[in-house]
């Protein structure tokens, strides 16, 4: 399904998230959801996959970590060595940051793991997080291909996937 940036408001409740991802939203300051959150959440929540298009700035991070936020919550904290429930692959190291930062605010008062992997940082200290395994791993592609060639990451039992910038990554050369 192809999401673009324009929905009749709801509110975030409507979409079905609720509990503490609905107040976290609240607390970070989302007091309705942004158009492509509207058009984006209730299929992602019908586990229906999503090509979301829109500006920066439109709330494209939250359209997509809250009903995977949502999902992970469910399942409870039983992760297995090496895995990431979900996997967000980005172009670069910043995005990455930034993402996590929304991931980790919206994820306030759940019990939720997230972790970095992405170049020019300590590789050691990005393994040493990965072994008890994560629900949100945010990478960068480089730096997982070596990590997941090395048997440090198992992609095997992700079972959400975001690949934001698709279209950057691909003039960066990573097909």
């Amino acid at each position: 399904m192809t999401i673009q940036d324009n929905a009749n408001p709801l509110g975030f409740a409507q979409l079905g998230i609720t509990g503490t991802l609905l107040k976290a939203a609240t607390d970070a300051g989302m007091s309705a959801p942004k158009p492509i959150q509207e058009k984006a959440i209730p299929p992602f929540l019908e586990g229906r996959d999503i090509l979301g298009i829109a500006q920066t700035g439109s709330g494209k991070t939250a359209a997509f970590s809250l009903p995977i936020l949502s999902r992970i919550i469910g399942l409870g904290n039983k992760r297995r060595p090496r895995t990431a429930r979900a996997l967000i692959l980005v172009p670069t190291r910043e995005l990455a940051v930034q993402i996590e930062k929304v991931v980790r605010e919206l994820a306030a008062g759940a019990h939720v793991s997230t972790a970095l992997v992405l170049g020019g940082v300590s590789r050691r200290s990005q393994v040493k997080r990965m072994a008890s395994g994560v629900d949100i791993l945010i990478a960068t592609p480089g730096r997982l291909t070596d990590l997941v060639r090395e048997g440090e990451v198992v992609l095997s039992e992700t079972t959400w996937l975001v690949l934001d910038e698709a279209d950057r990554m691909l003039d960066m050369g990573f097909l």
